[in-house]
């Protein structure tokens, strides 16, 4: 009987102490990660607000002169690097969604700078390619581009400029691990 007794005590004081030190020290720890927490300081929030603010700078060069939106540019771009491709393509290489692009290419299509036909090797794509309107519009974009992107990276040196490729190297390969 004695046994028993001091066998519940032991119990409902390691139970004690076992919520003891989860509700003050491990709640503690857990509500001082919570409200240490800052956005601004977040490396995921940073980099897609320094990414968006790089792309809407550099849509100004173009958005206003040609009328078209981020999101067609990126479709344009894709199609430059390899003409004759599909929406699937460019969706793996955009970084966009399906919706994304699919509004892209039908508003490029109706401004006259797309052009879509029937994929002749699979029936249920279409190749997209620039119509000479297109080509010209990409032709005055592109250079435009290059010098937003040198004085973009102007406030580096050659060694500080490698040294963020390899950064953003780094972060491409870990993200694609998580």
């Amino acid at each position: 009987m004695i046994l028993v007794s001091f066998a519940t005590k032991y119990k409902l004081l390691v139970s004690f102490a076992t919520k003891y030190y989860y509700y003050v020290t491990m709640k503690n720890e857990t509500d001082k990660t919570i409200t240490d927490f800052s956005l601004e300081n977040f490396i995921p929030y940073r980099l897609a607000v320094l990414a968006k603010s790089v792309s809407t700078a550099f849509s100004k060069t173009y958005a206003e002169h040609y009328g078209i939106s981020i999101s067609q540019w990126r479709v344009m771009a894709a199609i430059g690097r390899e003409s004759n491709c599909t929406a699937s393509s460019i969706v793996e290489h955009t970084a966009m969604d399906k919706v994304q692009v699919s509004r892209a290419v039908a508003g490029l299509i109706q401004m006259g700078v797309l052009k879509s036909k029937l994929d002749k090797n699979d029936r249920r794509n279409n190749v997209l390619s620039f119509t000479p309107q297109g080509q010209r519009i990409y032709n005055n974009i592109v250079p435009t581009g290059r010098e937003f992107e040198e004085k973009l990276m102007s406030i580096m040196d050659s060694k500080e400029l490698k040294t963020f490729d390899n950064l953003l190297k780094k972060l491409s390969s870990q993200v694609k691990k998580l």
